[in-house]
């Protein structure tokens, strides 16, 4: 994965507004690559940039990263949760009400 795809992907998840989520495919989407939703994981996970808040990307499914940063996804609830964020149940956020789109 270059460095320039890295960027757009950061650039992309800078533009989420608070409390709205997008997933990692609606993000690959975006930039033209379609079937890049892994990829997109794998640049937010070398994020180093406080700036960039990774933590409103999940999954097709409104699911937590299990992997994220610090406490996992526990630390992605709590900071989704302080931008007052729905869920569905402990791991999947509420898609339907808070979904992002470009």
């Amino acid at each position: 994965m270059d460095k320039n795809f890295k960027e757009q992907v950061f650039e992309k998840v800078r533009k989420i507004p608070r409390g709205k989520v997008s997933t990692y495919g609606s993000i690959a989407g975006m930039l033209g690559k379609r079937r890049w939703s892994r990829q997109v994981g794998w640049a937010l996970h070398q994020n180093k940039d406080a700036k960039t808040p990774c933590h409103r990307v999940v999954d097709r499914n409104g699911r937590l990263a299990p992997n994220f940063a610090f406490d996992g996804a526990g630390e992605q609830r709590r900071r989704l949760e302080a931008e007052n964020v729905r869920f569905r149940d402990k791991m999947h956020v509420d898609l339907g009400e808070s979904l992002w789109f470009k």
